[in-house]
């Protein structure tokens, strides 16, 4: 009936606005550090069945396929998409990017989780105390500290993740070491804003592990990760997206004058 037609044709226009919120989300963040674009995937609803596919006729024949009636859509989850950005070279001397697998953990005030967050932007500052923290509106500190003197110089970051500088001007210092942190299903973590995600159930335990080794990718020091978003293919995304909402939109027009032409009829 056409009031089957209007509620799936709803749950369609319900579906894509909440698509191109999606879309919107990763166009805004195109030049956020680190960023990951993420995709909404669809899926159908219930089925009404009016005929059962096998089950024999009245005349003993076996009814070749079945007759069922959709009941519309809806967003089944968003997939964040990892693939690495690209390199920007700065002249920033705790800028730093993973060449490949793995995050970097930072200590969030977050009462959910276990107060570590995991980021794939390496844009690191100083705070007032010399420890290196992600230049995000919270300044989260990253982990293992690092502690850096004041008055150091030559700061350098190797590939395996080694913090060295001059203090005033001497010998070179070891500062510490940067390790990175990986997950079973890294779809699975929470976006909580900032640039940060947490650990969920879905996502596994973290794994720890040494830049450079056992599938960790290694650091790039004085390089930031570009976000990921292709903003080409938002674009086109974006209209795809606007023409099935125009085309659901039209499904309920339809349905709509079917039923004013039911409610037209009159018995004589």
């Amino acid at each position: 009936m056409a009031v089957v037609a209007l509620h799936s044709a709803a749950t369609g226009l319900n579906a894509l606005a909440q698509n191109i919120d999606v879309i919107a989300n990763n166009l805004a963040n195109a030049n956020t550090t680190g960023f990951k674009s993420f995709r909404a995937n669809f899926e159908d609803l219930l089925y009404l069945e009016k005929a059962q596919p096998g089950v024999e006729n009245a005349n003993g024949d076996q009814r070749p396929a079945g007759l069922y009636v959709g009941l519309g859509t809806r967003i089944a989850n968003t997939q964040i998409n990892f693939e690495p950005g690209s390199p920007i070279a700065t002249n920033g001397d705790l800028d730093m990017m993973i060449e490949g697998t793995g995050f970097f953990a930072v200590d969030i005030t977050e009462e959910e989780g276990d107060g570590i967050g995991y980021t794939r932007a390496g844009n690191f500052v100083l705070n007032s105390d010399g420890d290196v923290v992600l230049g995000n509106s919270d300044g989260p500190r990253l982990i293992p500290n690092i502690n850096i003197p004041q008055g150091t110089t030559n700061i350098s970051i190797s590939k395996d993740g080694f913090v060295r500088g001059q203090v005033d001007g001497g010998d070179v210092q070891d500062f510490g070491q940067i390790t990175l942190w990986k997950f079973p299903n890294a779809q699975g973590l929470k976006a909580l804003g900032g640039n940060v995600y947490v650990q969920t159930a879905a996502s596994g335990d973290p794994i720890e592990g040494v830049p450079g080794e056992g599938g960790f990718g290694g650091i790039l020091h004085k390089f930031l990760e570009a976000s990921n978003v292709d903003p080409v293919k938002e674009l086109v995304d974006l209209i795809k997206t606007q023409r099935t909402f125009e085309m659901n939109s039209q499904s309920i027009q339809a349905a709509d004058q079917a039923l004013q032409v039911i409610s037209n009829l009159r018995r004589f």
